[in-house]
């Protein structure tokens, strides 16, 4: 199996990233492997893809730290078809380029299009990703696992749609993640609010959230694969991200702590509810941010935290990962021009 992972930009990643654990996970099952970043694409005049990408030459690595130098090694670019590819994985964090590079996630989202069009599999699907850039993604998941929110600019209504909480909420830009401007706002104690509304609107929407107390114990991330949780071994990719001090925020880039957690059969229950939208957009592998019996976020992009879980349960997740694509490489050789991209892409 070819495959290539997208990220922001090749010599950025770190040993620590989750797709440089994929990435390891699918060289040493011998597969070939190459990295590329989203402004490494070019669309050739006669109409085929191409991309500047870079690949390890070991075949069984044991370090992270040793893949990621061998990968960022000026002499293993190369400039790729790619049509040859089985498959594409779209693992960049729109974040990470919201300020400096605009530009780079609808160019990436675009590219994946492209390369879809060409009969390689990739995933998430990128025509589904593309609906998910702004976070009014989330809302078209059910209500019953979403909590109360309002998305708006006019500073009256959120103002009074704070009140109609009680007067403590959450507020986030809508573009944005990694914890990026989060704010735990009490209209009663803080004089602030009319500045912190003024603040995110001035770059976009407001979403205002209600506060749920279970947030006081962090939130869970757990990773579903095809709509379900990951599972190897009997054992859970999920972990509970708690905040290692007063910050609301308990994403790992915002300085949580990873514990681990028992999945409950709520927890499951919320998974089950979300699996049929998970499924038909496409959506491989998402990393879903669980509070009590809600749902704060679904990652789709580049969900982390798969090295916590594998130090937690000592239990390798990314073999399941990459075991899974080789299936549906598998069921895609069996139904050439059969199958549409967002249909394989969760199946």
């Amino acid at each position: 199996m070819k495959i290539g992972f997208v990220v922001n930009d090749v010599m950025t990643e770190a040993p620590v990233y989750t797709t440089t654990r994929l990435a390891m996970q699918a060289t040493n099952m011998g597969h070939e492997v190459w990295i590329m970043g989203m402004g490494d694409f070019s669309y050739e005049p006669d109409g085929s893809l191409s991309a500047h990408a870079r690949g390890a030459a070991d075949k069984n690595y044991r370090s992270l730290e040793r893949y990621v130098a061998d990968i960022q090694e000026p002499k293993s670019d190369e400039l790729l078809s790619l049509s040859e590819f089985d498959v594409v994985m779209l693992r960049s964090d729109p974040a990470d380029d919201h300020n400096e590079a605009p530009w780079a996630n609808n160019a990436g989202v675009a590219f994946g299009q492209l390369i879809a069009s060409t009969g390689v599999l990739v995933v998430n699907d990128p025509g589904s990703l593309a609906n998910a850039l702004s976070k009014a993604y989330f809302q078209h998941f059910p209500e019953v696992v979403r909590p109360r929110t309002l998305i708006s600019r006019d500073a009256s209504q959120i103002t009074t749609f704070i009140d109609d909480l009680g007067g403590r909420a959450v507020l986030k830009p809508l573009q944005g993640s990694g914890g990026s401007g989060v704010f735990l706002v009490n209209q009663k104690e803080s004089p602030n609010l009319s500045q912190i509304i003024e603040a995110i609107a001035r770059d976009g929407y407001v979403v205002t959230q209600e506060y749920l107390e279970a947030a006081s114990e962090g939130d869970v991330r757990m990773f579903v694969l095809n709509g379900r949780p990951l599972m190897r071994n009997g054992k859970y990719a999920a972990f509970r991200r708690k905040s290692s001090s007063s910050d609301i925020r308990s994403n790992m880039s915002a300085g949580g702590k990873a514990l681990a957690v028992q999945v409950t059969d709520e927890m499951l229950d919320l998974v089950e509810v979300v699996r049929p939208k998970l499924v038909s957009d496409g959506m491989f592998l998402v990393g879903l941010d669980i509070v009590g019996d809600k749902l704060m976020e679904v990652n789709v992009f580049s969900p982390g935290g798969l090295g916590s879980c594998a130090q937690l349960y000592d239990e390798n997740f990314a073999v399941a990962i990459i075991e899974d694509l080789e299936r549906k490489v598998s069921i895609s050789s069996h139904y050439p021009n059969k199958m549409t991209n967002l249909d394989l892409a969760a199946l």
